[in-house]
């Protein structure tokens, strides 16, 4: 499948232009349209699967937050890591995300799970897959996504100067090694799953980190508030 004809951000299919040749992107198309003709569910709808990289083109890219799947229960994913549309109940991690913005930055907790402002003010909110089948967690960690993603990781590190990574949980923290220490913040911590907060998320003080980062290094700040 030749690049002009995927739905992506102009600055970012530049800067990713060697893979869409490869022969893996070419088997994930395949694989996605097979899906469709098995009559699978597949989320985000596709008009959203790219929707992190239309929303945050690389050259505005100043924080990183990896997840792994999209969600994969009906009206949750929308191509955001964590994100979820507004009117639709926040997920556990996403709330303990906001347990953690309270805490660290004062900053209330709302019912509006919707992180497109934040990915409009250069919060790039990656999952590792970008797709996933209907209640089926994991279902397309062998797709080549991670080939995808990974590029897209090593891309800014390369690319952009002075990006704040953080790292939640060990899946996460796995892709520190495509990250360039020198010039970017890493931030490591546990996941804000309900199952890991408690053990190294909650505290980790990484929302106040990164705009201190962002602002020694002459960018504005994330507005973390979610309207």
């Amino acid at each position: 499948m030749a690049a002009p004809n995927v739905q992506i951000n102009e600055a970012w299919k530049a800067a990713l232009s060697d893979e869409f040749a490869k022969p893996y992107f070419k088997n994930l198309i395949q694989f996605l349209k097979q899906e469709k003709t098995d009559n699978k569910t597949i989320y985000p709808a596709g008009s959203l699967i790219f929707n992190a990289y239309n929303t945050t083109p690389i050259d505005q890219v100043k924080v990183v937050i990896l997840g792994q799947d999209p969600y994969h229960n009906p009206g949750q994913a929308m191509g955001l890591s964590f994100s979820v549309p507004q009117g639709v109940t926040r997920p556990p991690s996403l709330r303990n995300i906001y347990k953690e913005l309270e805490t660290s930055l004062d900053i209330p907790a709302t019912k509006n799970g919707d992180l497109t402002n934040w990915a409009e003010q250069g919060v790039f909110l990656l999952n590792s897959m970008l797709t996933v089948e209907r209640n089926k967690p994991g279902s397309h960690q062998r797709s080549g996504w991670q080939f995808f993603t990974d590029a897209s990781i090593k891309a800014i590190s390369d690319q952009c100067d002075n990006v704040v990574f953080m790292l939640w949980g060990a899946f996460a923290k796995k892709k520190g090694g495509l990250i360039d220490e020198n010039k970017h913040l890493v931030l490591a911590s546990a996941h804000p799953s309900p199952f890991s907060a408690d053990k190294g998320f909650f505290g980790n003080n990484h929302f106040k980190l990164a705009n201190e980062y962002l602002e020694k290094h002459g960018k504005d700040p994330i507005d973390w508030r979610v309207g």
